[in-house]
């Protein structure tokens, strides 16, 4: 694949600046798996594609660097990050301590209007019968229960978080559990909203994503175990 080849050309646009916009879509298409760990983000062909010089792009990767979407490597430059499964786990406990305390604050001050909405995503998910599809209607749905808790930085930390874990995590456990279980526990997880339920909402957003982190180590498992008999992972 060649670098950069896959990025959408957006501009900067009326409201954001040239890094913004570029950052921007960087990491939508990092979070999505569109750019693969490991490959080289080069600085010329990103600021060609964007049709800007190559300050901004720079600008741009050293952001991406901070928020951990991007490693400089010495004679390789800008690539995508790596991380290993030790270090999604990790992601994914820092997603229950976020998630969990914007739930708490968000169902007190849910209106109908909100859980319609998450609802409608919950239905299109259910009718989506592409499996790369579906990751994109889990953060929909999530980050529309988390809206109303009006916590503008958290919330920015949680589809940070997020990013990261989801592009390491979307195509394995949908593989490995189909949207059967998942769904069953959305649902369940919005009733107990629309209820006003607040520790058992909690309660089952936790074990949701504890369910993510026992599935991850039960694929590195099978992995190993895979490795160990010559079988192709």
């Amino acid at each position: 694949m060649e670098p950069a080849t896959v990025i959408s050309h957006r501009g900067a646009g009326p409201h954001g600046s040239a890094p913004d916009a570029v950052r921007e879509a960087l990491r939508a298409a990092i979070s999505s798996g569109e750019l693969a760990p490991g490959l080289q983000l080069r600085q010329d062909e990103l600021a060609a594609r964007f049709g800007t010089s190559r300050i901004p792009v720079r600008e741009a990767l050293r952001q991406l660097e901070a928020e951990g979407f991007v490693t400089f490597l010495p004679n390789r430059g800008a690539v995508v990050s790596d991380l290993s499964i030790d270090e999604v786990i990790e992601l994914l406990e820092i997603r229950i301590a976020l998630e969990c305390h914007a739930l708490r604050l968000a169902v007190p001050a849910m209106g109908e209007i909100d859980l319609e909405e998450a609802t409608k995503i919950l239905r299109a998910y259910d009718a989506e019968p592409d499996p790369a599809q579906w990751g994109a209607f889990n953060w929909k749905f999530h980050a529309t229960l988390y809206a109303p808790c009006n916590r503008p930085r958290l919330l920015s930390m949680i589809e940070a978080n997020y990013g990261h874990v989801g592009r390491f995590t979307r195509a394995l456990v949908s593989q490995a559990t189909g949207k059967e279980r998942p769904q069953r526990e959305h649902y369940r997880l919005l009733e107990f909203c629309r209820d006003g339920e607040v520790k058992k909402a909690v309660r089952l957003l936790r074990d949701h994503i504890e369910e993510t982190q026992k599935t991850l180590r039960s694929a590195q498992r099978q992995a190993l175990r895979d490795a160990g008999e010559g079988r192709p992972a």
